[in-house]
């Protein structure tokens, strides 16, 4: 019987700092940001996004929500030098 090991793909370096905001007044809530988030840490609460409180401990910031969004609601960078994801595979 073969066991299966877990492989950690990524490291989290912490203090990230807030790197991703919605801009309310250019939200419209079409929730496309919702769909394309591969961790889905995007909500949808009447017509607005949001994003979930722990968004910087699980984001793999691919920023394909910043990219996704037709009216430029999401406002993403990269998260300050020396934190966020380290990729060790893939």
């Amino acid at each position: 019987m073969s066991r299966m090991h877990k492989i950690e793909l990524v490291d989290r370096i912490s203090d990230t700092g807030e790197f991703i905001k919605i801009n309310e007044e250019k939200c419209d809530g079409c929730g496309k940001c919702a769909l394309i988030c591969p961790m889905t840490l995007w909500k949808i609460r009447g017509d607005k996004a949001y994003l979930s409180d722990d968004y910087t401990d699980k984001c793999m910031e691919c920023g394909s929500c910043w990219q996704i969004c037709k009216n430029g609601a999401v406002e993403f960078s990269f998260p300050k030098g020396g934190s966020g994801i380290v990729v060790k595979q893939g």
